[in-house]
């Protein structure tokens, strides 16, 4: 399984928040910059992330977003199931797989995804950020850390 690049981008980026001091928080423009991603790819993760209450955002000239919660309250499970829809890993019906009604692959495959989600289900965001002296480092030389507020 490789996770889709959203997700990806939506956990770097809680990462490094959650990184910070509590409350602080940043823009999409100096996130980008932190993570040599595109702003615009980014837009579209903040807003998700905001829909699904684990960062707050605030528009205008201090504006920028922070996360809503303490990450030890967001589970690692419930991130990634969430930003990637929780969609089959093995789709038998589009098209429509000649090999379905007596393959058990798609079982298999189901019975070992929630295995894999059971194990991520012991972690929060918290566990992912043990070491934050180097997350946090790597903002030093950027405008991320330098504009918080």
């Amino acid at each position: 399984m490789q996770i889709k690049k959203f997700t990806d981008f939506g956990l770097r980026m809680l990462m490094l928040l959650a990184a910070q001091p509590e409350g602080a928080s940043t823009t999409i423009k100096d996130m980008g910059r932190l993570l040599n991603l595109s702003p615009n790819h980014l837009n579209k993760v903040v807003h998700d992330m905001a829909k699904q209450g684990w960062i707050v955002t605030k528009r205008g000239r201090s504006g920028g977003f922070s996360l809503a919660c303490k990450p030890k309250e967001l589970r690692v499970d419930q991130l990634i199931r969430s930003m990637e829809a929780d969609e089959p890993w093995v789709n038998c019906h589009n098209p429509e797989c000649q090999l379905y009604p007596g393959c058990h692959l798609h079982q298999l495959i189901a019975e070992g995804k929630a295995l894999f989600y059971q194990h991520l289900a012991k972690f929060t965001l918290a566990d992912l950020v043990k070491d934050k002296s180097v997350l946090a480092s790597l903002g030093k030389d950027t405008i991320l850390l330098d504009s918080l507020h």
